[in-house]
């Protein structure tokens, strides 16, 4: 018989249609049908100027949007031939992996209580709240962050930041430990995993997998080894590989790159380089609202030096921080609220990086960056015509690749491995219809 699993299945994400052939329970054909989730994106990138495709980055992997962020702006830099700030590299990074814990917390946690393990998912969402409330310290938001800029971030590492951070991480790797007590011994999850969804090296590679499902199949290529970006070659890590391609060996795989990625962490803490701090010369402090009525009135003598006390309207992008996480080059980065709002020059800097006819202008050239997202290799391509639009994005969506294979996946197990195989791709609606 035909059957058709989703799209209104809630293990399909109400956004993917499987029309299955069945022998009984065994599956004999799988035809995979996609696009209920598609937006536009990259035409909706090519309407505007090169920073306002920022938010639709966040809605991709909607999981771990830091790293989407990240990627386009890296494109977007590469293009320009500039290079952000070492803190600007050092804190991107560690909300990357920051964003790639939370993406394998949902993927563990959502597919164990698909196969009937509640408690662990509880314990996932635990650990990932803590890393969303630090993430909405940091950026603003929980999940739609719009936290990258092209040349830089919306603004620095907030106070408090680190300490926060380390406990995070001690308490993240109690939880991990909890759940390893609660399913890698457990014979009715390893029954349901072990053997299941399985697919060879030579037909992972042949189909363009990367990230933890090439990696289960025992190929060692991790982007951030392989073409290592940022500031990713000065950290100690182990890229875990699996043996098998089953979906056990998936769930092997994400845990411990979760605990490599807290290892990143520490070491990132350790070395966050302070970078350059703008201070007032003559220690004069001036409340942003003064500063705002002075400068209308053209009294703007020693604003530039001057230290300013932000209302919240500027908070977030404040001058002292600016220029640890923004680029020097002033054809790219914003200049801070502070300085647009109280002087000419930024003024003028700002209009002519956001004004239509006006904004960012890449030289003509085409550019792609490859990183390492939550599941696998995130690439964004931009072509520049020299005007302050993209001419051309196109992004590389990694679970776009995995869907392909899926049928194969699936054909000659069971009716009931559908659930936990799907589970193991983490398919994320946004990012592969985009």
């Amino acid at each position: 018989m035909l059957l058709n699993v989703g799209p209104q299945h809630p293990a399909m994400h109400g956004i993917v249609r499987i029309i299955v052939g069945l022998d009984g329970e065994t599956i004999t054909s799988a035809d995979v049908e996609i696009g209920y989730l598609h937006r536009a994106f990259e035409k909706m990138c090519e309407q505007g100027p090169y920073n306002n495709a920022i938010p639709y980055t966040d809605r991709l992997n909607y999981v771990s949007p830091l790293i989407n962020n990240i990627a386009y702006c890296q494109s977007v830099e590469k293009l320009f031939g500039i290079t952000v700030t070492e803190r600007c590299q050092y804190v991107r990074v560690i909300v990357s992996e920051m964003s790639r814990i939370t993406d394998h917390l949902t993927c563990i946690g959502a597919t164990a209580m698909e196969l009937g393990a509640f408690t662990v998912f509880l314990y996932m969402i635990k650990a990932r709240e803590m890393l969303y409330e630090l993430i909405e310290n940091v950026t603003g938001a929980r999940l739609t962050i719009s936290y990258a800029r092209v040349g830089g971030l919306k603004a620095d590492l907030p106070e408090g930041f680190e300490d926060k951070l380390r406990a995070a991480i001690a308490e993240t790797r109690g939880v991990l430990k909890e759940v390893e007590g609660l399913l890698n011994k457990n014979r009715i999850f390893i029954d349901r995993v072990k053997d299941v969804g399985v697919i060879s090296r030579q037909d992972a590679l042949a189909y363009g997998i990367t990230g933890p499902f090439l990696r289960s199949t025992g190929v060692d290529y991790d982007v951030r080894k392989a073409q290592p970006y940022m500031v990713y070659d000065r950290f100690e890590f182990d890229v875990p590989v699996g043996e098998h391609g089953d979906n056990l060996d998936r769930y092997y795989v994400r845990m411990e790159e979760m605990y490599q990625s807290m290892r990143i962490l520490e070491q990132a803490l350790a070395q966050l380089p302070a970078g350059p701090i703008q201070v007032g010369t003559d220690g004069q402090v001036i409340p942003a609202a003064v500063m705002v009525d002075e400068a209308k009135m053209g009294r703007t003598r020693g604003f530039k030096e001057a230290a300013v006390v932000a209302d919240p309207t500027l908070e977030g992008t404040g001058r002292d921080g600016h220029t640890t996480v923004y680029s020097a080059n002033k054809r790219v980065a914003l200049p801070a609220k502070e300085d647009t709002y109280g002087n000419i020059e930024g003024l003028m800097n700002h209009f002519k990086l956001v004004m239509h006819g006006h904004g960012i202008r890449p030289p003509k050239g085409e550019a792609y960056v490859p990183v390492e997202g939550a599941n696998g290799e995130l690439g964004f391509y931009v072509s520049s015509d020299g005007t302050d639009r993209p001419y051309r994005v196109r992004v590389r969506p990694p679970c776009f690749a995995i869907m392909g294979a899926l049928p194969k996946l699936l054909i000659g197990d069971s009716i009931a491995d559908i659930v936990p195989t799907f589970g193991s791709v983490n398919m994320i609606g946004g990012e592969l219809d985009h």
